[in-house]
């Protein structure tokens, strides 16, 4: 008896979905984190450097004003 298939494996809409899923994929920059190039990765990403850019542009902020003290 040869082995079974999984159900499934290779149906036409299955197929269809995977080329979907790959054509999603966006070619980047090698990260240095593994995070991967998924969707849902690459949303989650997105949002966590929203979160960080406020912060970063007041350490921006704070670094220009002790600059400017320096200078007074």
């Amino acid at each position: 008896m040869a082995a079974r298939k999984a159900p499934g494996a290779r149906s036409a809409r299955n197929v269809e979905t995977q080329k979907k899923k790959a054509a999603r994929t966006a070619v980047r920059k090698k990260s240095t984190r593994s995070t991967g190039n998924t969707l849902a990765a690459r949303s989650r990403l997105k949002k966590m450097a929203g979160k960080k850019a406020p912060a970063k542009k007041a350490v921006k902020a704070r670094k220009a004003t002790k600059a400017a003290k320096k200078r007074a």
